[in-house]
């Protein structure tokens, strides 16, 4: 694997996230070329903007061609951020979450692989020919805290993962994911948004994007009516304690130890996870790029001497 380069990515139900980037997992297909060239793949002699909307749910994401194109795009990006030749060899660093991590494995990592041969696209007007030569899955959530070595001190801490369509929980005895622990609850941030816009809808007769709403979740909602601003961050406290509630209903006890909270939803939920809640002791990381971090330090860690792009 001489000279690969490794790019860790996050396949989340509602963004991509690298290192670098983050962007929704929207996708639109195009027969012909579009009107401009920012976000536009083009792949197999058909055209796709990345990034546009919110992709239909997939349970499994290996059922379309969706999450390969989306990985095409995120490639591409990272290639470009750090200066590497647009034809390269990819050691590939991804994650699934640990509740299907041994079901879905090998599934996936075909997926992403193929047969390894050399892939020709076109990403915002250049070429790109990459290979994937390798494809090494971790368990996500566990990754991204192994890189927070100094938040694993305590002897037992719980992980809550919140991304778009689940919260995935798992408890750490000793830093060792506890196989048993492990749930996903389809409590994800796209659950809280749809219900912000609803209210928002019902009391005001407005129709919010996601961005607008969170834009305000982060505190910087610019002239935003103060009255719709706080029905968002009422309805995102309610969505915060049915979350914990669903926590402790799993088996997890939020009183007894340490929550670290990561994800795209813990960005957004940041002034509502708080320790008033019942919580311990709530550890927020608001890194949404930390589970591909987390993978592309597990793979080097792995493999010294692989050529790093970054």
């Amino acid at each position: 694997m001489s000279g690969s380069i490794i790019i860790g990515i996050d396949h989340g139900y509602a963004a991509m996230k690298t290192v670098h980037f983050s962007f929704p997992t929207g996708l639109v297909e195009y027969e012909h070329e579009p009107y401009t060239q920012k976000d536009v793949l083009e792949y197999g002699g058909r055209y796709y903007v990345v990034g546009s909307g919110r992709q239909p749910l997939q349970r499994d994401k290996t059922q379309t061609e969706d999450y390969y194109l989306l990985t095409l795009a995120a490639i591409a990006k990272e290639l470009e951020h750090r200066g590497a030749e647009h034809t390269a060899s990819i050691h590939l660093a991804v994650g699934l979450p640990l509740t299907s991590f041994g079901r879905d494995k090998k599934s996936f990592r075909s997926y992403l692989y193929r047969d390894g041969s050399a892939i020709p696209f076109r990403y915002e007007g250049q070429d790109y020919t990459i290979t994937i030569q390798e494809v090494s899955l971790f368990p996500q959530g566990y990754a991204a805290v192994l890189t927070q070595t100094e938040l694993l001190d305590e002897p037992s801490v719980i992980v809550a993962d919140i991304g778009g369509w689940t919260v995935d929980l798992m408890r750490l005895d000793n830093r060792i994911p506890n196989a048993a622990s492990c749930r996903s609850l389809e409590l994800g941030m796209i659950r809280c948004i749809d219900e912000i816009s609803e209210q928002v809808r019902r009391l005001f007769g407005l129709s919010m994007t996601t961005a607008q709403i969170e834009s305000a979740l982060r505190g910087s909602s610019g002239g935003m009516d103060e009255r719709i601003r706080a029905v968002i961050h009422a309805q995102a406290g309610k969505y915060a304690r049915n979350l914990l509630s669903a926590v402790t209903e799993s088996g997890l006890d939020i009183r007894a130890m340490p929550t670290i909270f990561l994800g795209g939803g813990a960005a957004l939920l940041k002034r509502h996870l708080s320790a008033t809640d019942g919580l311990c002791r709530p550890l927020i990381l608001d890194d949404v790029s930390l589970n591909a971090k987390g993978y592309e330090r597990l793979v080097g860690q792995m493999s010294r001497g692989v050529g790093h792009g970054g």
